[in-house]
Order: C-alpha cells, then structure tokens, then sequence
C-alpha cells in the first residue's frame, strides 16, 4: 500500500472511462445502465454483471443500483437489487453502496444497503437484503443469509457467516488510502510504441 506497490494494467482498448473518472470493462455486463448510478472513480472489471434492469415494475425513472467513489467491482461479480412480494406483487428494491468499497471477484451480492470503506473478499455470497454496516471486512467465502445486519469495525468469515473479530478505529484511513491507491495504480499498458528498447 505505499509508493513501490505495482501498477494494475489492462489494455487501452478494453476500458471506456467516463468524464467522472469511472473505469468501465469492455467485457463488464452492465444491463439498465440508465438506472445505475456511479459516484466516480470506480472499476468495474471484466465479467461483472451488474443488473439495473431489475427495477419495480411502476412507471417512470428508478435507481436500482447507486455507487458511491472510488468502488471496485471484481471480475465476475454479480450485482442485482434484492426483490420479494409487496401487496401481492413481485417487486425489486434498490441496492445502496456507499464509497471506498471493494467487492472481490466472483462474489453474488443482493443485499440492500453496503456502508463506507467495506471489503468484501472473492468469492462472498450476501443474500437478500442484507445490511453492511461502515468499515467491514468480509474473508473470502464468507456467506451472509438473507437479512443478516452486519455492524461496523468488525470482521466477518465463514458460512453461515459470523463475526471472528474487531477492526481498530483508525481502519477508515487505511481502507480509504487503499482504495485510492488501487484506482491511481490501475492504468492502461503502454503501447509497445511508447516503450524504450
């Protein structure tokens, strides 16, 4: 997490970045993208489906899924917004993701609401509606059922997941510093043109 930390490359091509500094892969699945809002600054990387088209069946303009700054979609995460029967009737409620979250490759996320400077390892399963409070860390193959309520400065594992320990309260700059420094490392790879032989 320092100066010598290596550079995250991918090719030129395979990205589009956005005015607001989002990194978006070519390869990403993004469906109902006029109902998902991206705060800036975030990744979402190649295999990432994020499912804005899941929305409530009522007329008019939603937000399924918002995202805050500096976020990182994992390869092959599924995002989708958590739904159940209201009245009688099918229906999808949005998903919350606050800044500095990193949610690890292969992971299955339907919860309602991640708080600030969350990390969730590969491969963690959150079922329906579940609640992320800030700074948690989730361990890889963590699965949280739905409903599960985590609260802050803990640190989650297992399946079913519990909590294993406690973080310190100074964890909110190291987990800001770190978000910020993935994104500023992650850049395009030079085009062989540009390298010196």
């Amino acid at each position: 997490m320092g100066a010598f930390d290596p550079l995250i490359t991918y090719e030129k091509g395979t990205y589009i970045e956005t005015d607001t500094g989002n990194k978006v892969s070519r390869r990403a699945v993004i469906a109902g993208a006029t109902n998902i809002i991206l705060g800036g600054k975030s990744i979402i990387q190649s295999g990432a489906i994020l499912r804005g088209d899941l929305r409530r069946a009522t007329a008019g303009q939603h937000v399924v899924i918002s995202m805050g700054r500096y976020c990182l979609i994992g390869e092959n995460a599924v995002l989708r917004p958590p739904g159940k029967i209201y009245k009688g009737v099918f229906t999808f409620y949005p998903v919350k993701i606050a800044d500095y979250v990193h949610i690890g490759p292969s992971c299955v996320i339907e919860a309602a609401q991640i708080g600030h400077g969350v990390e969730i390892g590969k491969g963690c399963i959150l079922g329906k509606f579940v609640i992320i409070k800030d700074l948690v860390v989730l361990l890889p193959d963590t699965v949280l059922p739905e409903g599960t309520v985590v609260p802050s400065l803990t640190v989650w594992g297992g399946n079913p997941g519990r909590c294993i320990e406690s973080l310190p309260e100074t964890y909110q700059e190291t987990v800001e510093a770190r978000c910020k420094g993935y994104y500023q490392r992650f850049r395009p790879s030079p085009s062989p043109s540009s390298v010196p032989a």
